[in-house]
């Protein structure tokens, strides 16, 4: 049993409200971590800890008032709920229950749980995937190895009668390689991970991921400079979905799109894609790193359509929103900690699979360049114009995978660049990351199938 279960919920609910205000909820979390740095060829870093803390926030003219503490006992929380009351004026009205009753736990099962294993052994792993990098030779110059893992236990309330509780697990390894030739300096970086335990390293070889990182770097250094133009680019499936990511999904968040801020405003019902296109978040996939049972606010995870077959369907809600503008939350109210109040965020975040072969896509396609891993970028959600990097590209020769390049760049806009995809795999490959947005950073993942944009912008030091 969790402390939250010992909590007078709805003593606490009326102290919050009890000056105004439309709605209130509790976020308790309890968080047991352990963080491992390996760089400069040493252990760096080893973190090990817990963490937990209340966060409590109203509602009041669909404005957000919030406070926070890592003083978790009842008592404690009142006292928060009344200095948070002095925050709170203006509407009221509220009904707050009498009654709440936890509604199914959904906890996300792992096999291993990371608390179960001796920091030893974490560190074992993270100076095995050092040394693998390392192995490719002379020219790897540095390597970066991160080690990361968090069981969450969460309770989630709300003055409406709602009562949940949830643990989640997270397990991450990434590698980050520099490789150096004379002035010439290149990257290569790998990152596994989701909601899963100390079993991920029985499905994926730590060797593997860092000598993909390294490899990556040290043959970029014999890869020739990208041409420049407007040209057809293929995105593997290999490039996880870092754009459908950011040039399209931020844009369908409802904070950004009700605001007006988003290309995507007062859209809904319109052709925005061709029919080839479906755009789907959904936080119920198993395993996958922006998974969870319920989000932060206590909606149960859903699998929501935001394009289909080229229609803009709707946008990811939280209960703010939902409620400012008579609609339904699909949750997707997140939130890094305690310390931070629930915003709109994507999930798991996707271009459906189509119907295509994707060597057939490549056979049809006689010139362009081929990207295999996207790195960094910009985008601005208002009008949707963006800028990639590439950090694994080829150039396509008569319908073949030809020489590497480095140094590309694609610039586009969003819209635009959905509505010219003119093929689409049947296959999908995710990528994961950690979505920043407004100061908090919440884990996603995002993917892809391979697609064929006929026509981009690509940015290269080399004539096409």
């Amino acid at each position: 049993m969790s402390m939250i279960e010992n909590y007078p919920l709805e003593r606490i609910f009326r102290t919050v409200l009890k000056n105004g205000g439309s709605f209130a909820d509790l976020y308790y979390e309890s968080t047991q971590s352990s963080y491992i740095v390996c760089d400069d060829n040493k252990i760096e870093k080893v973190v090990t800890g817990t963490d937990a803390g209340v966060g409590l926030r109203a509602i009041t003219n669909f404005k957000t008032c919030f406070a926070y503490g890592n003083r978790c006992s009842g008592a404690d929380v009142l006292a928060l709920a009344e200095d948070l009351a002095g925050a709170v004026s203006a509407d009221s009205g509220a009904t707050i229950s009498k009654e709440y009753p936890l509604s199914p736990r959904t906890d996300l099962q792992v096999s291993l749980s990371p608390d179960t294993i001796e920091t030893a052994k974490k560190v074992a792993i993270v100076r095995e995937a050092n040394t693998a990098a390392r192995g490719l030779g002379s020219k790897v110059r540095q390597v970066k190895v991160v080690y990361g893992d968090s069981r969450k236990e969460l309770g989630m309330a709300n003055s409406e009668g709602l009562f949940v509780r949830e643990e989640r697990t997270y397990t991450l390894l990434a590698v980050q390689v520099v490789a150096a030739e004379g002035d010439l300096i290149q990257t290569g970086y790998e990152p596994i991970g989701g909601v899963i335990g100390f079993e991920l390293f029985d499905e994926v070889d730590p060797v593997q991921i860092a000598e993909s990182a390294a490899r990556r770097a040290v043959e970029a250094l014999d890869a020739r400079e990208a041409p420049s133009g407007v040209m057809p680019v293929i995105l593997s499936s290999e490039a996880g979905g870092t754009m459908i990511h950011e040039a399209v999904g931020h844009g369908l968040e409802a904070d950004l799109a009700f605001e007006g801020l988003s290309v995507y405003s007062n859209r809904i019902g319109e052709t925005v894609a061709p029919p080839l296109i479906t755009v789907i978040d959904d936080a119920t996939i198993s395993q996958k790193r922006g998974s969870y049972g319920y989000d932060d606010e206590g909606v149960p995870a859903q699998r929501t359509v935001l394009v289909e077959k080229g229609v803009l369907k709707g946008y990811l809600c939280d209960r703010l929103y939902a409620m400012r503008f008579n609609k339904v939350s699909t949750g997707n109210g997140r939130r890094q900690s305690y310390k931070h109040h629930p915003i709109v965020r994507m999930s798991n975040t996707f271009i459906a699979p189509g119907k295509d072969d994707p060597d057939a896509i490549l056979r049809d396609t006689p010139e362009g360049v081929l990207v295999k891993k996207m790195g960094g970028g910009q985008v601005n959600t208002v009008n949707g114009d963006f800028v990639f990097e590439v950090s694994e590209g080829y150039l396509i020769r008569n319908g073949q995978i030809g020489d590497r390049i480095r140094g590309a760049t694609l610039t586009g806009n969003g819209p635009q660049v959905l509505k010219s995809i003119d093929r689409v795999g049947n296959d999908l490959g995710f990528g994961i990351g950690t979505c920043g947005k407004d100061g908090q950073g919440v884990p996603v993942a995002d993917a892809q199938p391979t697609i064929r944009i006929p026509e981009i912008i690509v940015g290269g030091t080399a004539q096409k």
